[in-house]
């Protein structure tokens, strides 16, 4: 598409068009490169676009976990797992 200038000439409209990056490894999400990688999806948990290959791994290595996580909030979610699952002592009372 263009516009018209007054003079004439035809000026094209260029949108200033900025690719989402991907919130794990930080690269553009193009859609002429990603699409042959897999995709990309929006994480559940942070609402950050990832790449396919950045999402948590489910139960098969191959498939990935659904609700659709990915691998940082999944690494949040298992550190506090793992610190809650070693038992407290309680302290004695005088």
């Amino acid at each position: 598409m263009s516009i018209r200038n007054r003079a004439g000439d035809w000026e094209p409209l260029l949108l200033g068009i900025e690719p989402e990056m991907c919130g794990v490894c930080h690269e553009g999400l193009y859609r002429n490169i990603t699409m042959l990688r897999g995709g990309w999806s929006r994480c559940s948990i942070c609402e950050h676009f990832v790449h396919y290959s950045c999402l948590a791994s489910g139960k098969v290595s191959y498939l990935k976990r659904r609700p659709r996580v990915c691998k940082t909030c999944a690494d949040q979610q298992t550190i506090p797992q793992s610190a809650m699952s070693t038992p407290s002592v309680p302290a004695e009372v005088k």
